[in-house]
């Protein structure tokens, strides 16, 4: 606007002036610009929908690639944050400094986890020329340090061109209890499983409120959604309904499930004739990542079977459940007039994962603290599958499964298996063919193209004073209505958690090195050699026969990462990755005091109890019946509270959702002042690196309950289920209570939690004084 000339008449009186608006106007849309919904789901493989020939049906999927384009060769990173960020801002991930997920950023260029200036989003362009922009659920690309109610908001929604935005920040959330934020403030959950909440329904239920809002206001305005549901990662939450569904049709075990899909991904055209299925395990041994093992459907016994049966079915309803959600936005769009010009992309982020391991689990946290899930205790919940009671994961036969034909799943950057998802692609006013496949080669970057170029728009070469870095993408138009034209994509490069390959003219190479495994020598990963063009799951490795195409594309990679940032690799595991030191916005202390009437804190930038020595201690007034939780952080899946239920001080340490939960109480509590708290004194790690040590209960100077006691390492949750005084949000700590079990009868005057190596005794009433200081 300020580049414009004003063009009317300035004099001394109004009266004889002539205004001129047109400086001060804000941009329209093009005439005819086309709204665009992209429906990005999580941990998909291609062979595990139905419009691909998967056995996870999925209706809404079909009735858009019914009526629009269904695309074979449309890749990802392998990994969820980095999609996204290459999805908001068309350039690659390491170029986004999102090389892994931010929950494990490591300080480097490529993977310092905040999104450049000189990266500008879709969003921004969009909403700069005339769009309304809506973000729905899923985000992963705000640095932990920043997801608090004091963080910084640059990397927020709002600050990344959305108008509004409601969901989740981090990397998964409860989908019964969900971590939801509004716009620029987080919110509780509008009501209970009980009275029907599921995070999916609630999604399609505010994009379909926000859509409307802004026709009511504005309907000549088009819009750019971004509808990010909690599926289909982990934890799988289904209603038992959807998951019943599909009662044994996973029962042939996923072995068989790979030349089934197969069969059907050929008939329908998804694959050429003649494709190969590939095996499972196919990294040497000495490169492997033990927790990617994936055993054989006929070693599994009749337990595992069951189990792992259920698995899956909990896991397709899941899916569908969440197909049908967005079948309700699709319907108003319809309704509405308003699907004609929408265009709509319907994709996933990255191949189906393994984070369930071989065995399968009730409580995906475990993952992330390394520790390995009990086939008698899965089995216990195994009705209760999918339900609030589990955190549930299937293992990792249904990933590679889902991921047939290629090697391997998420996190596997070098192979298809990671990186080749569904993507389709609907339009009716702009796309003259229905229900046609597309096989050319296309990558997560080419979608910012694409969106820009159906508005009429371009990526400006300055924004907002920062130059910006070319978009590395081609854009995906040409190929709505020239089924047979070549690919103009020439090069991809890939890598994720020490994993390497890069695709160029039809070829790709691969190198041999798992990742997340903690064993590094880069130097010595072999490489392997496909021709994609004729092998399109990547099943014969020419390396041997083609030693000078090899070196070509290993050039072509290291010219690529050092444009983009993709150096260094880390292959760290898991657990080391979540617990690397992180510039933090608070320094670092001993004493952290929390008090009542304050949201939760999240895990991020709460006091870290993890691997060490704490203690906690409240400073109370107590009247006759008071009840309720003291202190609370973490969930039925990992978490502790202390809490007063029954006139008795109860503390519960629930130690990766293992039953029995640990727990510590004392004799009933007298009405009037007192000092509750407990101590942990670490004395060593268990056989997993779990602390182990003893805890004690105290009221004022006496300790009441006294024993053993194991503390998690690794986080309580991935992200959110925060720290709380006063009450407990989202899931419960203990099963003994429902949240929010809010306090009750009395006062919290404040909660001190301390990471010193100061005795309990002694910090009481040093920590006392603090809170009646602050």
């Amino acid at each position: 606007m300020a580049d414009k000339e004003f063009n009317g008449v300035i004099n001394l009186d109004v009266r004889d002036s002539v205004p001129d608006w047109t400086p001060y106007r804000l941009p329209k849309a093009k005439d005819g610009a086309p709204n665009v919904l992209v429906v990005l789901y999580d941990d998909t493989g291609m062979a595990c929908w139905s419009p691909y020939g998967g056995r996870v049906n999925m209706p809404t999927a079909q009735r858009l690639a019914d009526n629009g384009l269904t695309y074979t060769q449309w890749h990802t990173t392998a990994l969820c944050s980095p999609t996204r960020s290459c999805m908001l801002t068309g350039r690659d991930h390491t170029t986004n400094r999102i090389a892994s997920i931010m929950e494990t950023t490591n300080g480097f260029p490529g993977n310092a986890g905040r999104i450049p200036d000189e990266c500008a989003t879709v969003g921004h362009i969009l909403q700069d020329n005339g769009y309304s922009t809506f973000w729905l659920g899923k985000d992963h690309d705000v640095p932990e340090e920043d997801i608090s109610e004091g963080g910084s908001r640059s990397r927020w929604p709002l600050s990344m061109g959305f108008d509004r935005f409601y969901g989740f920040l981090g990397g998964e959330t409860n989908n019964w209890y969900p971590d939801l934020c509004e716009d620029n403030h987080f919110i509780e959950q509008p009501y209970t499983p009980e009275e029907g909440y599921h995070l999916s329904k609630d999604l399609a239920d505010q994009a379909i409120k926000m859509l409307r809002n802004q026709q009511a206001s504005n309907p000549s305005k088009p819009w750019y959604m971004w509808f990010c549901p909690g599926a289909n990662h982990a934890p799988h939450h289904s209603p038992k309904e959807y998951a019943d569904k599909y009662k044994g049709m996973f029962d042939d075990g996923y072995d068989a499930y790979r030349q089934w899909v197969l069969d059907r991904m050929i008939e329908r055209g998804v694959m050429p004739e003649g494709t190969e299925l590939t095996p499972f395990n196919p990294i040497l041994e000495e490169q492997q990542n033990p927790i990617d093992y994936v055993k054989p459907w006929d070693e599994c016994s009749d337990d595992e079977k069951r189990l792992f049966s259920r698995m899956a079915e909990v896991f397709a309803g899941f899916s569908e459940y969440t197909d049908a959600q967005v079948g309700r936005v699709i319907d108003y769009l319809e309704e509405t007039g308003q699907l004609e010009n929408t265009i709509v992309f319907y994709c996933a982020d990255n191949g189906a994962s393994g984070e369930g391991t071989a065995s399968g689990s009730v409580n995906e946290n475990k993952y992330f603290n390394n520790y390995p899930d009990d086939l008698a205790e899965n089995l216990t919940m195994l009705e209760k599958l999918g339900s609030p009671e589990t955190y549930n994961h299937y293992p990792t036969g249904w990933a590679a499964a889902f991921s047939t034909p290629f090697q391997m799943f998420k996190r596997y950057a070098q192979y298809a298996g990671g990186t080749c998802d569904p993507m389709i692609i609907s339009w009716p006013k702009g796309i003259k063919a229905k229900g046609e496949l597309r096989h050319q080669y296309h990558h997560v970057t080419d979608i910012v193209p694409t969106i820009l170029e159906l508005a009429g728009l371009e990526m400006p070469e300055v924004y907002r004073g920062a130059e910006q870095v070319p978009l590395p993408g081609v854009s995906m138009a040409y190929s709505f209505d020239e089924a047979d034209a070549p690919t103009r994509k020439k090069r991809q490069y890939y890598t994720i958690g020490g994993t390497r390959g890069i695709w160029q003219d039809g070829w790709k190479a691969a190198a041999t090195h798992a990742p997340l495994n903690n064993k590094g020598h880069f130097d010595q990963d072999e490489w392997e050699l496909y021709h994609v063009d004729v092998d399109r799951s990547e099943s014969k490795n020419l390396a041997s026969e083609y030693p000078e195409k090899v070196q070509e594309l290993v050039a072509a990679w290291f010219e690529e990462a050092e444009d983009k940032n993709g150096l260094p690799l880390d292959d760290r595991t898991v657990m080391e990755m979540l617990t690397v030191e992180r510039p933090q916005a608070e320094p670092p202390r001993n004493r952290y005091v929390y008090y009542p009437d304050t949201g939760a804190v999240p895990e991020g930038v709460a006091v870290n109890v993890r691997g060490r020595s704490y203690k906690i201690i409240a400073d109370v007034d107590l009247s006759e019946g008071a009840q309720g939780v003291i202190f609370a952080h973490g969930s039925r899946f990992g978490g502790h509270a202390l809490f007063i239920k029954d006139g008795k001080l109860h503390y519960v340490y629930n130690f990766l959702g293992i039953q029995p939960e640990q727990t510590f109480v004392s004799d009933t509590l007298t009405p009037g002042p007192h000092t509750l708290g407990m101590e942990f004194i670490r004395e060593g790690a268990g056989p997993h690196k779990e602390s182990v040590g003893t805890t004690n209960l105290y009221v004022d100077d006496q300790i009441v309950a006294t024993g053993e006691m194991r503390a998690q390492v690794g986080k309580f949750t991935l992200c959110g289920d925060g720290l709380c005084v006063g009450f407990d949000s989202a899931d419960a700590v203990s099963r003994s209570y429902q949240a929010p079990f809010t306090f009750t009868g009395g006062k919290i005057l404040g909660v001190a939690v301390d990471v010193s190596d100061e005795s309990y005794l002694d910090l009481e009433t040093e920590a006392l004084a603090a809170m009646a200081r602050d």
